[in-house]
């Protein structure tokens, strides 16, 4: 496991996050689906234990249960993703709202695209 890139993804959706508001799981369920190769239910199990407490508590211990939350991954993605917001959020009273707008729809439209086109 890249647990280097796994820190810097959290980072990465934590600057995005902070930046546009778009949710962490928008950003971080395809690229650990496409670019970690993690399963649907892994990418899922793991954005939601990264989320706890008090949001995705129960989800992700039924996901743990049945063995698709990766810890390790969950940690560090969840500390890069505590730095990346704080950025991100300064970032975004810098730019302007036009801006952040085309931001916001270019990642909407790449994830968008990229689970439409990807075949399982």
């Amino acid at each position: 496991m890249n647990l280097a890139g796994l820190l810097v993804l959290g980072l990465a959706a934590g600057a995005l996050s902070g930046l546009t508001g778009m949710g962490g799981g928008t950003i971080l369920v395809p690229v650990l689906l496409y670019v970690f190769g993690f399963s649907i239910h892994e990418a899922q199990g793991t954005t939601l234990a990264l989320m706890v407490p008090p949001i995705g508590l129960v989800a992700a211990y039924e996901y743990f249960q049945k063995g698709y939350v990766n810890v390790t991954a969950a940690l560090l993605i969840a500390l890069g993703f505590l730095i990346g917001s704080v950025f991100g959020a300064k970032l975004e009273f810098v730019l302007p709202a036009d801006l952040l707008r085309r931001i916001f729809a270019l990642l909407l439209l790449a994830v968008a695209m990229e689970m439409l086109l990807k075949k399982a």
